[in-house]
């Protein structure tokens, strides 16, 4: 299906949004050991810290709170000990009944490497052992695992395929002797966490393949590849992003073919692939500019900056009769809205992935999506949660754009979460009446 058609079709299927209601279409996508399958119900966490920041709001915030408790997010582990994660993931599992819970262990070493939500295990064996711990949690129960987040986009002391070092450089490796080794050691956790994950028989697992505003194409497959996707269930796109779920599903699939490409085809050749930072190829004879997010892409897009022809005509050219099989699941918690554009030459860092104004609820997490290899549409932010205190170049402490000194990573934003709900996208109803548009 051509992802121009995605939202039109997806739209109408999802029109009837009170809480609990489901998506309409008939598609047959779903994960190979059968965890994921069009049937399948995610937990709604009945003591999600959604649940637990309602506690301490009043009036409306309140309300709010409460509404987005009664849909399915993501648990997050970020700390502890292997022991505290395990009985922790224990009880949530034991909890799902016949529901598939959705956790996402986010505890890596210099996990977003000292940005809003800085923290993470202090070393390859404390981290491989509280990996160990939270997969001995799961044990025979179903469960969907997203592995760090952030977790291939923001690597320590890491050169891309172009060679350009990153600019994550943690000052506690030397750059010249021990930093050619944090690279080495973020792979090797991944790969560790991917083959243990394996081991529980209901479990399914997905690597970080960051979002379409990213890293191109062949760069995040690469990735991909050195962490051990091919050992996993797929990826996961735009993790507490906001940008399109139909550019996400091209973005993925395009990400799915690369991997097939440089694995199969010409291994180790993942430069070749197209991307969508110049999207020329054979379809347009190499005429290539880069995509903008503002928009959904399209081969049939009259807009050059939209048009994707020429990038999915080049994967035909490299690809032949080769089918992509790497899976995916997509974040569509707060991307109702898509993402934000940004007042032109105001801030030197606009930071539009820190709590941008105006932002919508999106597609309600499912497992039937209508796409080959989108295994599900899940909401791995937690909606209301801050993405950070949001500088945008400025130097704080307020964030500019909103007047105010915003919550820290992971605290409950009311004014955030009534943005979310007024504005989502399928409209989010409660008590058949549509909720009010937020305040300004």
């Amino acid at each position: 299906m051509a992802p121009s058609t995605l939202r039109r079709r997806l739209t109408v299927a999802l029109t009837a949004c009170a809480l609990g209601a489901g998506l309409l279409n008939g598609s047959t996508a779903w994960a190979s050991d059968d965890v994921l399958t069009p049937e399948t119900e995610f937990l709604t966490n009945p003591q999600s810290s959604t649940k637990e920041a309602a506690r301490g709001l009043r009036g409306q915030a309140k309300r709010d709170a409460l509404l987005l408790s009664k849909l399915p997010s993501a648990t997050w582990f970020t700390d502890g000990t292997p022991a505290g994660v395990e009985q922790d993931v224990r009880k949530l599992v034991r909890r799902a009944g016949d529901k598939v819970p959705v956790l996402a262990a986010y505890n890596i070493p210099f996990r977003d490497c000292a940005l809003y939500s800085a923290g993470g295990a202090l070393g390859v064996e404390e981290y491989k052992a509280w990996i160990d711990g939270f997969a001995a949690g799961i044990g025979n129960h179903e469960a969907v695992v997203v592995l760090e987040p952030d977790g291939l986009g923001v690597i320590p002391w890491y050169t891309t395929l172009e060679g350009q070092l990153e600019r994550c450089r943690p000052p506690e490796y030397d750059p010249e002797t021990t930093g050619r080794d944090a690279a080495a050691e973020r792979f090797e956790m991944l790969n560790y966490a991917v083959d243990r994950l394996a081991q529980q028989p209901n479990a399914v697992v997905y690597l970080d393949g960051t979002n379409p505003a990213w890293l191109a194409v062949g760069e995040i497959a690469d990735r991909l590849v050195k962490a051990g996707v091919e050992r996993a269930d797929g990826f996961f796109l735009n993790a507490s992003n906001y940008l399109l779920t139909e550019n996400n599903v091209s973005y993925g699939t395009w990400i799915s073919q690369c991997i097939t490409y440089g694995t199969q085809v010409v291994p180790g050749d993942f430069l070749n692939c197209g991307n969508q930072h110049w999207n020329g190829g054979p379809a347009n004879d190499w005429n290539g500019v880069a995509l903008t997010h503002q928009g959904v892409w399209s081969p049939d897009a009259t807009d050059p900056t939209l048009n994707t022809a020429g990038i999915e005509s080049r994967f035909d050219a490299i690809l032949g009769d080769t089918e992509p099989t790497t899976h995916f699941v997509v974040d569509t918690s707060r991307n109702g809205q898509g993402p934000w554009a940004p007042p032109a030459d105001v801030y030197p860092d606009a930071e539009t992935w820190c709590n941008p104004p105006d932002r919508g609820l999106g597609l309600r997490p499912t497992a039937d999506t209508g796409e080959e290899l989108v295994d599900a549409f899940l909401w791995i932010k937690i909606p209301g949660e801050s993405d950070g205190e949001c500088f945008r170049g400025l130097g704080g402490p307020e964030d500019p754009e909103r007047g105010r000194i915003n919550p820290a990573a992971g605290q409950w934003f009311p004014e955030q979460a009534r943005e979310l709900i007024a504005l989502a996208d399928p409209v989010l109803e409660r008590h058949g009446k549509r909720c009010p548009k937020p305040r300004h």
